[in-house]
């Protein structure tokens, strides 16, 4: 999908990889951008219109879809990333009610704006989610729920015109990367790679060098070909409700 003229809500836009989004989408000539974030933010451009949105609030989520009237592309960025050790339950619980539940209740309350536009979801999720990274157990433990909620979300639309897309991002130089001395991605150039992605019509995007690296092997890996299988399991009547 093409997003000059189309109208995207971005979680998260605040910061890193959101902010990054928000001005690629501008860039690439999108006809309104939704910024959502937890506290109201300024941008000088009128084509953006800021939304309080605490993803794991059910009300600002019900009044943020009560505002937006149209809506082509869904971009589910918001996220937190706490270094643990599974020791603490409150810490996973954090991760999944941001990482994983957030997801899916923005995406429910937006999802009949995307039917009507026959639009497109794009989850950010992370490598973390295909394989854990220990120093950030809870974080890589709600990545993975979202990447195979996406995986579900993706089968599930089938037949309703709306496409889903995971975003599965490398090191990139945020605020949630800071403590790895490791080669990063700039934010810019991931979200360029985001939009690169979703203009192809790409399944699994994968945004930067350190996600490219194993894209190959997993479109062509059997957990991409147990997906495809599996997702042809859904009723033909679930796979065009709506």
């Amino acid at each position: 999908m093409n997003i000059a003229d189309k109208i995207v809500l971005i979680t998260g836009a605040n910061r890193g990889i959101g902010r990054a989004l928000l001005d690629e989408a501008l860039r690439r000539n999108a006809k309104r951008v939704y910024a959502a974030t937890r506290s109201p933010m300024q941008y000088p451009d009128n084509r953006v219109i800021p939304l309080t949105l605490d993803v794991t609030n059910a009300s600002q989520i019900q009044r943020a879809a009560d505002e937006v009237d149209t809506l082509d592309v869904l971009i589910n960025n918001a996220g937190v990333a706490i270094y643990d050790d599974l020791s603490k339950i409150e810490v996973i619980e954090q991760h999944l009610a941001v990482n994983f539940l957030g997801v899916l209740k923005v995406t429910i309350a937006f999802l009949p704006l995307l039917r009507r536009s026959k639009g497109a979801i794009v989850n950010n999720v992370s490598l973390a989610g295909v394989a854990a990274l220990p120093m950030i157990p809870a974080y890589s433990i709600s990545k993975a729920a979202a990447l195979n909620m996406t995986q579900s979300l993706r089968a599930l639309l089938t037949g309703q015109s709306v496409t889903v897309h995971a975003a599965i991002i490398g090191p990139t130089d945020t605020d949630m990367t800071r403590g790895f001395d490791i080669p990063k991605a700039s934010p810019e150039s991931t979200a360029r790679g985001i939009f690169d992605g979703l203009e192809k019509g790409e399944e699994d995007i994968f945004p930067d060098p350190a996600s490219q690296s194993i894209a190959e092997g997993w479109r062509t890996g059997v957990a991409k070909a147990m997906e495809r299988q599996f997702a042809a399991f859904v009723p033909k009547s679930a796979a065009n409700a709506g």
